[in-house]
């Protein structure tokens, strides 16, 4: 039976390697992150592999891409190097300093949302905790539940989900989801009394993939596609072939191009609780900071 690898500093200095190459997809994007030449990258690469007993990536003519394991030891990765953070941020709290690397994750279309100025909350941070590395990452709201509960992530702003008991969940404010068609599609120019339950099941919905298909507004919706993010549904809805729900103040700017139409609003529309959560035992002081900068910019109704 083969031992499990122990960990040395050479090993981190790998995997911090590792971690560039994949952040810039390929040996010769990140030479320049790096310092170092393709050829000395390849050899750091080849040695970790050899360590860790795994393959890694292949690279060639087919392009760069991690390989199953790679995917594995990637994420397992990001959890090390975070509590490696975190473990800096306490020490430096000791000292009495906010210091240190904070990871911050959100879901995309949070820019022109009213309820919240997320960017002034960011400036808030940076000027209460200036020697604090930000770190944001913009990802689906189940890649964030799932990071907060693994370290990866130290604080996170997106849709109410369920967390386990050492987990803070504050409410912020809702966000209006209206469902909504393209220009091209055949509901473009129905009169919203026309519109029924029945009707739109019969065409084609964009649906969130993290979201179960169950009724929508008491709509049983038909699943043709799946998205992540609003971006991806704006596409799908903008191409007049889906019908798909989005938030409000993000499809605005189509509505007023006549790209899209909201269908019915007063009757096929929602609300979405946002939260921000974090561990209630915080390792990196640094994150009670963040938390208060964000819940000190909500500006409160629905979006």
């Amino acid at each position: 039976m083969r031992r499990t690898p122990s960990l040395f500093d050479l090993d981190l200095r790998l995997l911090r390697v590792f971690q560039m190459v994949v952040r810039h997809n390929g040996f010769s994007a990140a030479q320049d992150a790096l310092g170092m030449t393709q050829a000395t990258i390849s050899s750091h690469m080849k040695l970790l592999e050899q360590r860790l007993g795994v393959r890694l990536c292949e690279r060639g003519r087919s392009g760069f891409f991690l390989t199953d394991a790679g995917k594995r030891v990637h994420s397992a990765m990001l959890d090390l190097f975070g509590s490696i953070e975190s473990f800096q941020g306490s020490v430096a709290a000791e000292r009495g300093e906010l210091s240190g690397v904070l990871h911050f994750g959100t879901v995309d279309a949070m820019h022109t949302n009213p309820a919240i100025d997320l960017a002034a909350a960011l400036a808030d941070f940076q000027r209460a905790a200036p020697r604090v590395r930000l770190e944001i990452d913009i990802a689906a709201p189940q890649t964030l539940a799932q990071g907060l509960l693994s370290g990866r992530y130290h604080v996170v702003l997106c849709p109410s989900q369920r967390y386990p008991a050492h987990m803070q969940a504050t409410d912020l404010f809702d966000e209006e989801q209206r469902l909504y068609c393209g220009r091209g599609h055949p509901l473009f120019d129905a009169d919203d009394d026309a519109v029924t339950p029945e009707s739109l099941a019969g065409y084609p919905f964009a649906g969130r993939s993290y979201m179960t298909e169950e009724p929508i507004c008491g709509v049983d919706f038909h699943w043709t596609a799946v998205t992540a993010h609003m971006e991806g549904t704006a596409l799908l809805i903008v191409g007049g072939a889906y019908l798909s729900f989005l938030p409000t103040h993000f499809a605005r700017q189509w509505v007023a191009e006549g790209a899209m139409r909201a269908m019915a609003p007063d009757r096929f529309t929602f609300l979405d609780r946002f939260q921000v959560v974090r561990p209630r035992r915080e390792r990196v002081p640094a994150v009670a900071v963040l938390a208060g900068c964000l819940t000190g910019r909500v500006r409160g109704g629905a979006s």
